[in-house]
């Protein structure tokens, strides 16, 4: 028996859990993108904070230990899409805002290598405190990123797609 998900079955999906708003009682709306050296590199198989935590960069200078906030709904989870104008296309696809750090009193991070990874957690509790938040997904900065003080960290037009 055959089987799939339509482009706007796919939109939809993300939609749902990126956007939607959590009802009383549920999961957090708190989500957290967190930085990562090259020291551990990100896949299918990491399913929790903890499996990752190890190689975070280090903190100070702005940067916090579990990354900074970002909260479903629209605010932050600012484009949604489905794309099914070829074959070879066809996914449903939501971006995140643009995420930045201002280094500030020091470089980021702290000390040690440049941040080569972002990590998109849930909230299981508080990310500097709680290693049981569930990975969601992670991008491949390209090459370790550092910054001077009074610089900019920028992730722009992060996106998770469901092919």
């Amino acid at each position: 028996m055959a089987s799939g998900v339509t482009d706007k079955g796919k939109a939809w999906i993300l939609e749902t859990t990126f956007r939607k708003q959590m009802n009383a009682g549920s999961t957090s709306d708190t989500m957290y993108i967190a930085l990562i050296t090259a020291a551990t590199t990100p896949n299918a198989n990491h399913d929790t904070w903890n499996d990752l935590n190890s190689a975070e960069i280090a903190t100070g200078s702005n940067y916090t230990a579990g990354g900074t906030s970002v909260t479903r709904g629209t605010t932050d989870f600012d484009v949604i899409s489905a794309d099914a104008t070829a074959e070879s296309n066809n996914y449903g696809h939501i971006q995140l805002k643009n995420i930045e750090w201002t280094a500030s009193g020091g470089s980021i991070p702290a000390s040690g290598d440049g941040a080569r990874y972002a990590i998109l957690m849930d909230n299981a509790g508080s990310a500097a405190d709680n290693t049981a938040n569930k990975v969601i997904a992670w991008w491949d900065l390209g090459s370790d990123r550092s910054v001077a003080d009074g610089q900019k960290l920028s992730l722009q037009d992060m996106e998770i797609r469901l092919s």
